[in-house]
């Protein structure tokens, strides 16, 4: 089995070429520097995004590891796999909504009943320039939107899916996807042009 500590991650930065690419090389040659490079660029986001449904740390930790090692596991069967981010973001969101299911004791839960966080992270000089006030003012328009609207806002914007493949994670239509979006824009247009006396 093929463990790894919990050092060294980095945000995801590569294209999904690349990380495809990386896991042919799995495959091909049960190379474990391969995986080591896929970990690496997919633990963090993965962990991140399970915590936004689970609500607990050390359970999106175990989630993302697990996510992860199933990806050593299937790495002969994900040749027909294009996106490999998005796949291990689906296998993490079912594997989270099991475990909230089992947590609760519910027999159905929707991603309706997810609560998100998200917190605006200062990367880029535009990112940056969101502190303070500001930056508060827009996390709290974004946690006051309905649930789903900030999971999509999230997937888009922060994680990089395309509304198709959102729309296929949450198991609605692109349309749908969209207006969620829109909603979240305008709130934050009017948060922007009220702080800077915008007309």
């Amino acid at each position: 089995m093929i463990t790894f500590g919990l050092t060294n991650y980095k945000t995801m930065s590569m294209k999904p070429a690349e990380l495809k690419a990386l896991v042919d090389e799995m495959a091909a040659s049960n190379s474990e520097s391969a995986y080591r490079q896929v970990f690496d660029q997919l633990f963090l986001p993965i962990r991140k995004f399970s915590y936004g449904i689970v609500k607990s740390w050390e359970a999106a930790e175990e989630i993302a590891s697990d996510v992860l090692f199933m990806l050593w596991q299937q790495r002969e069967r994900l040749a027909e796999v294009n996106n490999i981010q998005y796949y291990a973001y689906v296998a993490a969101r079912n594997q989270a909504l099991n475990l909230l299911k089992r947590q609760i004791g519910r027999e159905i839960i929707s991603l309706n009943d997810v609560e998100v966080d998200i917190r605006l992270v200062a990367l880029s000089p535009e990112a940056i320039f969101l502190q303070g006030e500001l930056r508060d003012k827009l996390e709290g328009a974004i946690a006051s939107l309905p649930k789903q609207c900030k999971l999509v806002f999230k997937l888009i914007k922060e994680d990089g899916f395309s509304y198709k493949e959102v729309a296929d994670m949450l198991g609605v239509s692109p349309k749908t996807v969209d207006a969620h979006l829109v909603n979240a824009m305008k709130k934050l247009a009017t948060i922007l042009k009220a702080e800077f006396k915008l007309a």
